[in-house]
């Protein structure tokens, strides 16, 4: 069972920590991997830590490595079980090894006080709509932001609002999340939490 820390005693970090979740592989759009790589190096510019699931190859590493050549600082969290699976990278400022997929994302929401969904597939659904979850039922007040690149957005989206429709969700699971268009919004929205004193980021 995952254990979360309880809200009031989650402090934000002096550097802001943004964990990002996407895809192992590259998809069939050219389009969802610039964006990964714009973000990387956007973070870094921003002088903002990346946190992600360790990973070398599709998306996961397209951002990394993005992030390491523009001079960021990467944290990666990846299971032992997926290490050569998802061929765990070698080069970050620090990687972290966990048991279980659980312990995999509970780490990242220790490490991070944001969380950004970049395209990818089933695994990045479910570690979307675990984090929306969790704050649906009060267990965090970090933002969470939706990266719709060429339309990636739509099938998530609309599985909550499909719940909403049919009565198994509030409405205001709505104000659990935003729905940023493209990475320059997105690096411009974070710019905002990263400029927010200690203790408001969950406001913003």
């Amino acid at each position: 069972m995952t254990h979360l820390p309880d809200p009031e005693q989650v402090t934000v970090s002096p550097a802001l920590s943004v964990a990002v979740f996407c895809g192992s592989s590259l998809g069939h759009d050219p389009a969802w991997r610039a964006a990964a790589e714009a973000l990387g190096t956007g973070l870094a510019h921003a002088g903002i830590r990346l946190v992600y699931g360790g990973g070398s190859v599709g998306l996961m590493g397209a951002l990394a490595d993005a992030a390491l050549a523009a001079g960021g600082e990467v944290f990666g969290v990846v299971p032992d079980f997926l290490r050569t699976v998802e061929i765990a990278h070698d080069a970050l400022t620090r990687l972290e090894i966990t048991d279980s997929m659980h312990a995999r994302k509970q780490r990242m929401f220790e490490l991070a006080d944001a969380f950004i969904s970049l395209p990818g597939g089933i695994g990045t659904l479910d570690e979307t709509i675990e984090i929306l979850t969790w704050r649906q039922l009060g267990l965090h007040c970090k933002p969470i932001l939706i990266c719709n690149i060429a339309g990636s957005a739509q099938g998530l989206v609309g599985a909550i609002e499909g719940a909403i429709a049919l009565g198994f969700a509030a409405p205001d699971l709505r104000d659990a999340y935003a729905v940023i268009e493209g990475v320059p919004a997105l690096l411009t929205h974070l710019a905002s939490l990263h400029a927010a004193p200690p203790g408001e980021i969950e406001h913003l």
